[in-house]
C-alpha cells in the first residue's frame, strides 16, 4: 500500500470547522432514520448503526424515526444536532435538509442544493459535463412514453443500462441486452420515477472512492458474484469480493482518486460522500454518480473504504458528526477548472 500517493486518513486534516468550538458531546444528538422511499429498510440498518457507535463512544444520541410527521416531531424534539442516516426520496434529494435548515437544527452531509443535484442522475450528468468529468452516454425518456421507446433508442445501441432518474441502492436499475429487455427495465424503473435514464453500459471494474469535505480516502473495488452490483450484491454479505486499494496502478490509483474530488466538487457536495465509478482496460474511467449519503451497513462501501484507511467505525461516525452544519446561502460551486465543457460525453434526444 505504501505505494500509493494518497491512502490516507484526510479526514482528521479536513479543511473545514465543525458547527461550533465546543464538544458534540455537550450536544443533543438525533439519528433520523427510517424515511419513506424504497431504501427504508436500509436507512433503518445505516441509521441503527450509527446510533450504536456513537452512543458507545459517550455521546448523547437518540433515534429520530422519519415518516410523514416528521416536521412535527423536529419541532418538538429536543436534539441539537441531526445525523441524517436516510436514504433515497426526501431523505437525500434536500428535502429533509430544507425542513432542517428551516428549523434551525445543523445536520450532516450536504446542503439542500448539492443533495438536489446529486439525487437527480440527469442533472449531476449535465454537471459532470460541464465540469469535464467523463460519464457514460445517455438520454432520459419519460415513464408515460415508452410506448416511442424505439424511436427514442434509435442508434443509441445495446447493451444499456437503465435506472430511475432519481434514487439509489440500484432499486429499480439493471443492464439490458435488446430493445424487449430495454422495455421491460424501463417500465420497471419507471415505478420509482417519471423519469428513466438510459446510459451506455461501458465495460469495466467497477471502482468507488470515499471522500470527505472534498478529500479522497480511497478507492476500492468491487468484484460481485452475480456480474452486476446489484440491491443484492450490495446488501447481503458474500455476494460480493473487496479489493483495497483498487486494483490499479499507482499512477491510474491516483488519477481516479482525483477524478472522484473533481465530481464531488462539480456538484457541490460536502461531508462524507462516495463516488461509484467504472474503470475500462483501456485506460478510461467513467464517473456514474455522486452519493451524498451512502450506506453505513456492515456491507456498505464507505465503511470499507475508511477502514482500508486506517479508520475503524467509529472514527468515520465522529468524523460524519463533526462535521454537521447548517448550508443556507451555498450555491453551486466555482467555475469549472478545465476549460469549456466538452460535448462528447452524454446525448440527450430531443423531445
Amino acid at each position: 500500500m505504501s505505494d500509493f500517493p494518497r491512502q490516507v486518513g484526510l479526514a482528521r486534516s479536513s479543511h473545514r470547522e465543525p458547527i461550533e468550538e465546543i464538544g458534540m458531546k455537550n450536544k443533543e444528538i438525533g439519528i433520523l432514520l427510517g424515511g419513506v422511499s424504497a431504501e427504508r429498510e436500509i436507512s433503518l440498518k445505516t441509521g441503527e448503526a450509527m446510533y450504536e457507535a456513537l452512543k458507545a463512544r459517550g455521546y448523547r444520541v437518540q433515534k429520530v424515526f422519519v415518516d410523514g410527521d416528521i416536521d412535527r416531531v423536529l419541532r418538538q424534539t429536543t436534539i441539537d444536532v441531526a445525523v441524517n442516516a436516510l436514504h433515497g426520496t426526501y431523505g437525500e434529494d434536500g428535502c429533509i435538509q430544507g425542513l432542517l435548515e428551516t428549523i434551525g437544527i445543523p445536520y450532516t452531509g450536504s446542503g439542500v442544493l448539492a443533495s438536489a443535484l446529486s439525487m437527480d442522475k440527469l442533472k449531476s450528468k449535465e454537471l459532470f459535463r460541464l465540469y469535464n468529468v467523463p460519464t457514460p452516454p445517455y438520454y432520459v425518456v419519460r415513464g408515460d412514453d415508452l410506448d416511442r421507446l424505439e424511436q427514442v433508442h434509435s442508434s443509441f445501441g445495446f447493451p444499456s443500462f437503465v435506472k430511475p432518474r432519481s434514487g439509489g441502492s440500484s432499486v429499480g436499475a439493471g443492464p439490458a441486452n435488446g430493445l424487449a429487455e430495454l422495455r421491460e427495465r424501463c417500465e420497471d424503473a419507471a415505478q420509482f420515477d417519471d423519469w428513466v435514464l438510459v446510459e451506455r453500459l461501458i465495460k469495466g471494474r467497477e471502482v468507488a472512492v470515499g471522500v470527505l469535505d472534498g478529500d479522497a480516502l480511497g478507492a476500492i473495488e468491487i468484484e460481485p458474484k452475480g456480474g452486476f452490483y446489484d440491491y443484492k450484491s450490495k446488501y447481503q454479505k458474500g455476494q460480493s469480493e473487496y479489493h483495497f486499494p483498487a486494483r490499479l496502478s499507482p499512477t491510474r490509483y491516483q488519477g481516479v482518486l482525483n477524478l472522484a474530488e473533481r465530481a464531488v466538487h462539480s456538484v457541490g457536495a460536502t461531508g462524507a460522500t462516495r463516488v461509484d465509478l467504472l474503470v475500462t482496460a483501456d485506460e478510461n474511467e467513467y464517473v456514474l454518480e455522486v452519493n451524498t449519503l451512502p450506506g453505513m451497513t456492515p456491507t456498505s462501501l464507505l465503511p470499507k473504504i475508511a477502514a482500508g484507511a486506517g479508520y475503524d467505525f467509529g472514527d468515520l461516525c465522529e468524523a460524519i458528526l463533526e462535521r454537521a452544519r447548517l448550508h443556507a446561502g451555498e450555491g453551486l460551486p466555482s467555475t469549472p477548472p478545465d476549460g469549456p465543457p466538452s460535448q462528447v460525453h452524454g446525448q440527450v434526444p430531443a423531445e
